[in-house]
């Protein structure tokens, strides 16, 4: 007697070869990879051709702490091969290490230029902590390495307070330009605790800032009364303490005429 077998289904009919949708998707997946390689060993093949050599570095905008042959120095480690040989992100370190230079950018300039914009940093201060290299602050308030005249002020605190420390300096400054003196030197103590040396010798001791005694309400305490506290005063004065909570303490003495120098 014959055997049926019913529902047989066709073998190989699911696989992979007869899907014309996946067939269709590896083809384009190939495709695009293979266009992708192409486009790498072109690109790879340029940068080693003898074409568009880099003859020239362009230096935009005004640079005024940076010499010539620093920058010079710098392209000459930096910069080599053609044109779409440099690696800009590679080459930029190079001149952002140079002294003064806050931040460069590079730009390809077509057909044998590479454009150079160089940021300078601009000191507004010496930076002189207790332990450390004497250093400047910029505008920024930031800290770098760089030398300058003794005619910038001075900022003594903690690593890491530059920043707070030109702000209060901005600040205090702007008061005490209503009795014509500016600062010359700011300390920040350990204890946050603020000193102020004028430029006239005087030290100017203002403690901790607290939320009952800011340290701008006993500055403006100070620069409201104190050119007719002096003129009461017979002999010179070396330091007001202001940390009194209703008004301030005046030292008689010679003032420390070589800070103020």
């Amino acid at each position: 007697m014959a055997r049926v077998e019913r529902n047989r289904r066709p073998q190989g009919g699911a696989g992979f070869w007869n899907q014309p949708q996946w067939l269709n998707l590896a083809a384009d997946l190939l495709i695009v990879f293979g266009v992708v390689v192409l486009a790498w060993a072109a690109m790879a093949g340029l940068k080693r051709l003898p074409i568009y050599p880099l003859r020239e570095l362009v230096v935009v905008g005004t640079v005024e702490r940076v010499s010539r042959a620093q920058i010079e120095h710098a392209a000459r480690t930096a910069l080599s091969g053609n044109l779409f040989g440099v690696d800009l992100d590679e080459a930029r370190p190079a001149f952002e290490k140079l002294p003064w230079v806050r931040s460069a950018s590079l730009r390809r300039q077509w057909p044998d230029a590479m454009e150079l914009a160089l940021e300078e940093h601009v000191a507004v201060a010496r930076w002189s902590p207790a332990d450390g290299e004497q250093r400047l602050v910029n505008t920024h308030g930031e800290v770098f390495a760089a030398s300058a005249g003794d005619e910038l002020p001075a900022f003594s605190g903690p690593e890491g307070s530059a920043a707070a420390m030109l702000a209060r300096y901005r600040e205090f400054d702007s008061q005490l330009a209503k009795i014509q003196r500016k600062t010359l030197v700011l300390t920040l103590s350990a204890r946050e605790a603020w000193q102020v040396r004028l430029d006239d010798g005087v030290l100017v001791d203002l403690g901790r800032d607290q939320p009952r005694q800011p340290l701008t309400e006993r500055l403006t305490r100070l620069t409201d009364h104190y050119v007719a506290a002096r003129e009461k005063v017979n002999t010179p004065i070396v330091a007001v303490d202001v940390r009194y909570p209703n008004g301030f303490a005046l030292r008689q003495g010679q003032p420390d005429r070589k800070s103020a120098s």
